[in-house]
Formats: structure tokens, C-alpha cells, sequence
């Protein structure tokens, strides 16, 4: 991925590019003639940074290399302007990415001075050729620039059903639409549900059939050394939660519960529950039902075996990522979609291609 400072060279060299063939002039020759006729000769260079000719590790290096391309850009719109090639659908997207990367990337400080934003703005744009793809993180340490793919696969016959892919920086739940298109489009119901718990949160889940069975891992409940949500009864179809001490409230699927600030006070378990004057909260999730069950389950040696067999899609996860890359192969999501459905069909045909045949089912 590039830094602030050739994202906003490669949107504006582009659009050079543009309007020096709407002169008539070849690629690289009129690029470097409106460079300069813009006043922007490092544009023409096959290297942004090292036509700027700047000691990189000094820390002025940087905020000079800013002011000269943003100073830039104001002057390539002025020259699209002076040779009326604004109205160009490419030189407009050009133009329109070069500020997208400026408002996104710089904040203009109390010295009137422009600068690099601390930290990543929301949804940011990382790609001149690509405007969908998107920073993500698979955890806090390792990053995911682009898309992320998703495979929904049959456990027994190990094929692939379903497929999506999604910008990085979208939570695997947004993808349930793209999922449950494609089982609609096969006429296949769900008959399990084996999943990340990324995905807990998603429609698949959260309109289910009442009679779906969900299998995963749930999220740990912890609260340090005092009580955790576990230690505390609920009482789903009463509506009702009972704490270690046997004081008893209401509860909302969704809300978050507080107990009476005067009682716990005088709790003889206080110090094991709660520091807070306002009493002890517990928020209970929208699905808690649910996570309760799976958190039951996986205490079970039968619960942890079952969570066990979803190691088929990691599988299968792994072969589609081998065959596919680890570099999306298109730019934008549908065509990169398109690619995974093809890698899909190479996976399954290697399925089918390994079990036996019909003489040795027999015998």
C-alpha cells in the first residue's frame, strides 16, 4: 500500500496522464510538458519521493514533502481548469481521489499549517486504482489491507456453498446478505451453523430459524477478580437475574442491568462484586440465551468435539487462499467476488475428485 505522500502523487499524475493525451501528446512526454507547465515537474518522475530529493530521516523531510504535494494538488486542478479538460469523467476522478486522500490524511493545525493525521481516519482509502479496498485487522497485531474473503462450506461433503468478500475494514457479520444469496440462488437451507464467533453478530444468527442449531466458540466473560456475568443466574423465560447474594431483578434482552446502588452498599460480597457507589451493572446481550448455551456447551467434552469439526473450513479456508492468493487479483469487490466463486468451483472439483468411486463405494 502507498503512504499519504504517493497516494496523492499517483492521483495526480494520473490525472496529467489525462489531460496530456486530451493535448495530443504521448503518455510520457506530455506528462512531463504539463508537469511543468503546472509547475510540478516531480510529477513527471517514476519516483515521487525520490524526485523530491529529500534526507527521509530527518522528521522535516516529511512535512516539507507534504506542503510541495499539497501545494500540488491546487495547481493540477488549476491546470485541468486552464485546458478544460475538468469535465473528463477520469480527470474529475483523479481530482475528487487526490482530495479524498488530503481530508482523509491531513489536518490543517492552529499555525494554519497542514499536517499527517494522527492515527487512521474511519474508512479510509488506501488505493488510487482501487477505491473500495480498505485497512482491517485480523487482531491488534496483524493487519489486513484490501478485502477479506468468507466461505461458507458443507461439513459433510466438505464443498463450498456460499462465498463473499467484503472490504477489510467491514465486520465478517456484514457478509451474511452475500451468503444468503447465494444459498437462495441454490434453493439450500441451513441445516447447522458451525462459525467464528466474528460472525455471531450476524443476520444468519440473528434470524434464525428457531430450530437452527449454532455451534461456536463464545466470546470469554470476565470481570478481573471480582464476579463475572457467570456467576449470576438468569432466568430467561421468567425474565430474571439473581446475583451471588440472591438479590433478584428484572432484566431486558439488550439493556444493561443495575442493581440497587443502596444494596449493594451493604453487600457482604461487595468487595468480591463491585467497586462502583451506583451498585453492580451487567449488560446482557440481545442473544444472551445463546451465548449462555454456548458457553455451556464448550465446558462438555461432547461441546468441545463438536466445536472441534470446524477445523474442515479453516481447511478449506487454507486451499482457496492457496489457490487463490493472498493478493486480490481485481480491482473492486465484484470482480474479486467473481475470482472467488471461481476458486470455489476449483475447490470443489478437487473435492469430488477425491472421493472414491462408485466400485469402491460398493465394496
Amino acid at each position: 500500500m502507498e503512504d499519504t505522500i504517493n497516494l496523492l502523487g499517483h492521483a495526480l499524475r494520473k490525472v496529467v496522464g489525462v489531460l496530456a493525451r486530451q493535448q495530443g501528446w504521448g503518455l510520457a512526454e506530455g506528462t512531463r510538458v504539463l508537469a511543468e507547465r503546472a509547475g510540478t515537474p516531480e510529477l513527471a518522475a517514476s519516483s515521487l519521493k525520490a524526485a523530491l530529493d529529500l534526507d527521509w530521516d530527518d522528521p522535516a523531510a516529511l512535512q516539507q514533502a507534504l506542503g510541495v504535494v499539497l501545494v500540488a494538488v491546487g495547481r493540477v486542478e488549476g491546470l485541468a481548469a486552464e485546458l478544460g479538460g475538468g469535465q473528463d469523467p477520469a480527470v474529475a476522478r483523479g481530482l475528487a481521489a487526490a482530495r479524498q486522500i488530503q481530508d482523509q490524511d491531513t489536518v490543517v493545525g492552529a499555525d494554519g499549517i497542514a499536517g499527517l493525521r494522527q492515527g487512521v481516519a474511519k474508512n479510509r482509502r488506501i488505493s488510487i486504482e482501487d477505491p473500495q479496498m480498505r485497512h482491517g485487522r485480523k487482531t491488534k497485531s496483524v493487519r489486513i489491507d484490501g478485502y477479506k474473503r468468507h466461505v461458507l462450506c458443507d461439513l459433510d461433503t466438505e464443498l463450498v456453498c456460499a462465498v463473499g468478500v467484503t472490504a477489510a475494514n467491514v465486520a465478517e457479520a456484514e457478509v451474511a446478505e452475500q451468503i444468503k444469496a447465494d444459498l437462495q440462488a441454490q434453493d439450500l437451507t441451513l441445516g447447522e451453523l458451525d462459525i467464528d464467533r466474528a460472525y455471531l453478530s450476524s443476520s444468519l444468527v440473528r434470524d434464525r430459524d428457531p430450530k437452527l442449531q449454532v455451534f461456536c466458540k463464545a466470546f470469554p466473560v470476565r470481570n478481573g477478580p471480582r464476579f463475572a456475568k457467570t456467576a449470576f443466574t438468569l432466568d430467561f423465560d421468567q425474565g430474571l437475574l439473581t446475583c451471588p447474594n440472591n438479590l433478584t431483578v428484572a432484566v431486558v434482552p439488550g439493556g444493561k442491568v443495575q442493581f440497587p446502588a443502596e444494596v449493594c452498599a451493604a453487600c457482604p460480597l461487595r468487595t468480591q462484586c463491585t467497586t462502583s457507589t451506583r451498585g453492580r451493572s451487567v449488560q446482557i446481550h440481545p442473544d444472551e440465551r445463546l451465548l449462555a448455551e454456548l458457553r455451556a456447551a464448550q465446558q462438555t467434552p461432547l461441546g468441545r468435539a463438536k466445536l472441534r469439526e470446524r477445523v474442515k473450513v479453516e481447511h478449506t479456508l487454507a486451499h482457496v487462499g492457496r489457490w487463490q492468493g493472498r493478493r486480490a487479483r481485481y480491482i473492486g469487490d465484484r470482480k474479486n467476488l467473481f475470482d472467488l466463486r471461481r476458486v470455489a468451483v476449483v475447490h470443489n472439483l478437487h473435492v469430488i475428485a477425491r472421493q472414491p468411486s462408485p466400485a469402491k463405494q460398493a465394496a
